[in-house]
């Protein structure tokens, strides 16, 4: 169990106890493996449908030590790759279904930050993608065109001077504007919704890894110090599932990198405005993604992702992808060039060979899961945290019809062609942004 403290800018200012380990054998109605967005929101919504129901979540590490406490903390209605991408794999039906799907997690978000009062500084700011060159603005132009022919129309084309009315830089050519949309501190949203659900009677152990998984007449998770004992699993490890003999092949993990400057100054806000705050995106096939935090520090992350071989999950840092963010900050922002970078780290995603989230039951109904997200997982986690409650409860909803519930999900191949492909698909994308970056 290494420091929570140096995994993300987020966590190092927290000051958390751990739960007990778990010791001895543990019945229960349901078991949840991962303490994140997707395991803690499920556990909420069982407990909130049937608060008879007994529910245990197993977690490695500590409740947010993964994705949640790490990510950049954008609440956002992107599902999957692109909407143009979801109609081509799933149809145009689908893909509406999937905008409606995640306008629906993004207002949950809020409501629950609202409902619960959870300190999160939690800010509804909206959100710009924006063309940093002559492709990057044909591109995100027809992404607006083909979502207003889908019947969206809650997303509009800013101009250069329009944008610069908000966020200064010389290199914005104009962007999509996008108002529903948030940003947020996202260790404190899952370290807040941990109080909730243990207020519901939730029992939490922390520093429980689970080592093997049983399926005789109840499912039996052995850990090092004990067991439990329960009636149906959810397996709520995204970007670790492969880890998962059962889901081994339904994910691969990726690792994305963030570096975060010291606080800017009123002398920096005069040279770049920003003072509405919007979350920010360009249009690159490895985005960069953006946003100030409650105590305006400048968030820039993306510009590659790592792909790891087999099982290694320690790729948090790099180096090389840490001193290209802060180039990549002074094009974005050349006015901020006395900026310093105070804080550097790295997390995996989740993502599909399809790049869709998919979600649903295996083994007759006896283990849940939720893979997918592809670094877009705030808002999507806590709604496919309600679906999986309602597919648990054998409840039948609009969510438990959705297209990417049971579905089938392409298998990644086994190792060593499944880093081949995937850093094939990686280096292809790259040279792709290095032709449509000028």
């Amino acid at each position: 169990m290494e420091d929570y403290r140096e995994k993300s800018f987020w966590l190092s200012q927290m000051d958390l106890e751990w739960e007990a380990e778990l010791e001895g054998t543990v019945n229960c109605d349901v078991a949840i493996i991962g303490g994140g967005y997707t395991g803690i929101s499920t556990a909420h919504f069982l407990k909130k449908m049937d608060p008879s129901m007994d529910v245990v979540v197993l977690e490695r590490d500590l409740v947010g030590y993964g994705a949640s406490g790490r990510n950049a903390g954008f609440s956002m209605k992107l599902f999957g790759f692109s909407m143009a991408m979801t109609k081509m794999r799933f149809g145009a039906d689908n893909a509406m279904q999937a905008h409606h799907y995640m306008t629906e997690a993004v207002h949950l978000v809020q409501e629950m930050v609202d409902e619960y009062d959870i300190d999160c500084d939690y800010e509804h700011t909206g959100f710009f993608r924006l063309a940093t060159s002559e492709a990057y603005e044909r591109r995100i132009k027809k992404e607006i065109e083909f979502a207003r022919s889908m019947g969206v129309d809650d997303i509009e084309w800013k101009s250069a001077d329009e944008v610069a009315e908000e966020v200064r830089s010389p290199n914005f050519r104009g962007g999509a504007w996008e108002p529903d949309s948030a940003i947020l501190n996202p260790a404190k949203l899952i370290r807040g919704m941990k109080e909730v659900v243990e207020e519901q009677g939730v029992t939490i152990y922390e520093g429980t890894p689970v080592e093997e998984i049983d399926k005789g007449d109840r499912v039996r998770l052995t850990t090092p110090k004990g067991e439990v004992l329960a009636d149906r699993v959810v397996l709520a490890t995204n970007a670790y599932t492969h880890l998962m003999p059962v889901l081994r092949t339904k994910q691969a993990p990726a690792f994305t990198h963030i570096i975060l400057t010291e606080p800017l100054g009123e002398e920096h806000f005069e040279k770049i405005g920003w003072k509405r705050r919007q979350g920010l995106e360009d249009a690159r096939n490895m985005i960069h993604y953006f946003r100030l935090t409650a105590d305006n520090r400048l968030l820039l992350g993306g510009s590659d992702v790592k792909i790891p071989f087999g099982n290694n999950m320690d790729l948090d840092r790099d180096g090389e992808v840490f001193e290209r963010l802060e180039e990549d900050l002074q094009f974005l922002f050349p006015q901020l060039a006395d900026l310093k970078v105070e804080h550097r780290w790295g997390g995996p995603v989740s993502v599909t060979l399809d790049m869709a989230p998919a979600l649903g039951e295996v083994e007759g109904g006896r283990l849940l899961y939720s893979v997918g997200c592809t670094g877009h997982g705030v808002s999507l986690t806590h709604l496919n945290g309600k679906t999986l409650a309602e597919l648990v409860l054998e409840k039948e909803t609009e969510r438990t019809e959705m297209f990417f519930v049971n579905r089938w999900v392409p298998p990644w191949p086994p190792e060593p062609l499944r880093f081949a492909a995937t850093q094939a698909v990686r280096g292809a994308l790259r040279f792709q942004d290095r032709l449509t970056d000028a």
